[in-house]
């Protein structure tokens, strides 16, 4: 099989790392991300990923409890760093190389977030998982993965859910909800379908990066995507 795409980012809930639980981190689907994404870089493709961290940390209503929201924001980037450190281990284990880059500095941890490094550790085949976000609060792991692929120059954003596609309507609330196979960003704006954060959506369209939206959990999808297979919906300019 011959990849379409010679360099992705692939991003993912933190969400998508509890497996049946309420929340942490499932290890058996950590285990299956792991060897999904290995299956792409085996034929070659460059591979970084935006994990986001509501799985162990979702934030909280201030007025509830007292935690403003910038102090919350990077409560939640700590938690992106934690999730990329279980799938960098996990990665490791099935003989990919990876760096952790964090966008808040823990050298013990993780390498400071560079531009020029993160490209070359593609450019040497080695998985990039970014943490932390941006580094700045007010912003999502949706807008962090947008921008990467950005500065990364990246062909496209992989974004894995738990449906196979954008949808007229949600399809596990509304059975006659069709799905699109191609969409364009302005008429994703118009008919008001929230895919990422408009910050992060604005960020694609500027920058005519297209975005993909499937189902991860569904197996060998993410090779059939990059292989070009119409898979989930392709959102672009």
């Amino acid at each position: 099989m011959q990849p379409v795409y010679k360099r992705v980012l692939l991003k993912l809930s933190g969400e998508s790392l509890m497996g049946d639980s309420n929340y942490g981190i499932d290890p058996n689907m950590v285990a299956y991300y792991a060897s999904e994404i290995k299956s792409i870089v085996d034929l070659g493709v460059e591979v970084a990923i935006v994990i986001g961290g509501g799985n162990i940390y979702r934030g909280m209503n201030e007025s509830e409890t007292g935690i403003e929201r910038a102090h919350g924001d990077y409560m939640g980037m700590l938690a992106t760093v934690i999730n990329g450190m279980a799938i960098q281990a996990m990665l490791e284990k099935v003989g990919m190389y990876t760096r952790l880059l964090s966008a808040i500095k823990m050298e013990q941890v993780a390498e400071p977030y560079i531009r020029r490094r993160a490209i070359r550790h593609l450019e040497k085949n080695r998985v990039v998982i970014f943490g932390a976000g941006t580094g700045n609060p007010y912003f999502t792991t949706d807008t962090a993965g947008s921008l990467r692929a950005i500065e990364i120059e990246a062909d496209v954003i992989l974004k894995g859910t738990r449906v196979n596609g954008i949808y007229t309507a949600d399809p596990e609330k509304d059975p006659s909800a069709t799905r699109f196979e191609t969409i364009t960003f302005k008429e994703c704006i118009e008919k008001n379908l929230k895919i990422m954060d408009m910050t992060a959506f604005t960020l694609c369209m500027e920058n005519n990066l297209p975005i993909i939206v499937f189902d991860m959990n569904q197996k060998g999808n993410l090779v059939k995507l990059v292989c070009g297979d119409a898979i989930g919906t392709l959102v672009k300019n």
